[in-house]
């Protein structure tokens, strides 16, 4: 286990070590979120890196990472525990056959047959520490589970109707991400410290492409960048994230690429974009026309 850092700094050079290079705004959210015990809600575009940063924190602090996926009819109880009804209904059959009914009900809604979902698993002790609770795409939920997240986030505790409430030792490391596919109420969003997660600037996004991958020359890295960021400025159903620009460059390793040409963009195009009408965008000369202007506009090395 890694201590906390200390200092700002500290904080970019720990997530620095898990070649996830954060930007001082963002290195200053983490830091004051873990010295003040809060939990941080980064909101962005879908591709900008913000699961990333759980990831990267918990293998950093050598912390367990334990993720909450959310999507639309999520509740409570999905999200804290379940009982195990399989081994239920077993251990009633057996009890008739063997003619044990005494205490029954205790021992089948207890620990033994407990499913510990995320939120609980949370609150548990972990080995190494408090564990990194990633609550990941909070917009896709509902207001009910907004307003139970909300309770739970405040105590740091869960209530089981069988066992009685469960409190964490020592709260878990949370952070809410959000695509911000529609509006998180602003009492959860108050609860913690917030932060924007943008797209990276052309220099930052080749930084973070040469520590990811290495064996890409700088012309090529610098093309690709450059080709990526100007596809985001396009109309386009779904724009290409950092992690498709990482993919596009190791494709094109792959094929021994030292340079973007047309052909190679028209026969790449599945590694940036996801959607065939955006795809279908690129075709013919309209791939050529934006090589071109990216080429134009580098500037030189």
């Amino acid at each position: 286990m890694t201590d906390l850092p200390d200092s700002i700094d500290a904080t970019q050079n720990l997530l620095a070590g898990q070649a996830y290079l954060a930007d001082r705004a963002l290195a200053t959210v983490l830091f004051l979120a873990l010295k003040l015990g809060r939990p941080i809600f980064l909101e962005g575009e879908p591709g900008t890196g913000k699961t990333e940063i759980a990831k990267a924190l918990a293998a950093a602090l050598g912390r367990r990472l334990i993720r909450l996926q959310c999507y639309e009819g999520l509740d409570a109880a999905s999200a804290v525990y379940e009982w195990n009804f399989a081994a239920q209904m077993l251990a009633i059959r057996s009890a008739e056959a063997a003619g044990e009914k005494t205490d029954l009900h205790n021992r089948l809604f207890g620990p033994d047959y407990l499913i510990e979902r995320p939120l609980l698993e949370a609150m548990r002790p972990q080995p190494g520490g408090a564990p990194v609770l990633l609550i990941d795409e909070i917009d896709r939920t509902d207001e009910p589970f907004e307003a139970f997240l909300l309770e739970a986030l405040s105590d740091f505790q869960v209530t089981i109707p069988e066992l009685g409430t469960i409190r964490a030792e020592t709260p878990p490391i949370v952070i809410l991400t959000s695509n911000r596919t529609r509006e998180v109420h602003d009492a959860l969003k108050r609860r913690c410290l917030y932060h924007w997660v943008d797209y990276p600037s052309f220099a930052r996004e080749r930084d973070i492409l040469d520590t990811r991958a290495p064996e890409a020359s700088d012309k090529l890295s610098r093309e690709v960048v450059a080709f990526v960021q100007r596809l985001r400025t396009e109309d386009l159903f779904k724009k290409p994230g950092v992690a498709e620009t990482i993919d596009w460059a190791k494709c094109l390793l792959a094929l021994d690429v030292l340079e973007l040409s047309p052909e190679v963009i028209a026969d790449t195009l599945g590694a940036i974009l996801k959607y065939q009408d955006d795809i279908a965008r690129l075709q013919g000369s309209e791939a050529k026309k934006l090589l071109d202007e990216v080429r134009q506009s580098l500037p030189a090395a």
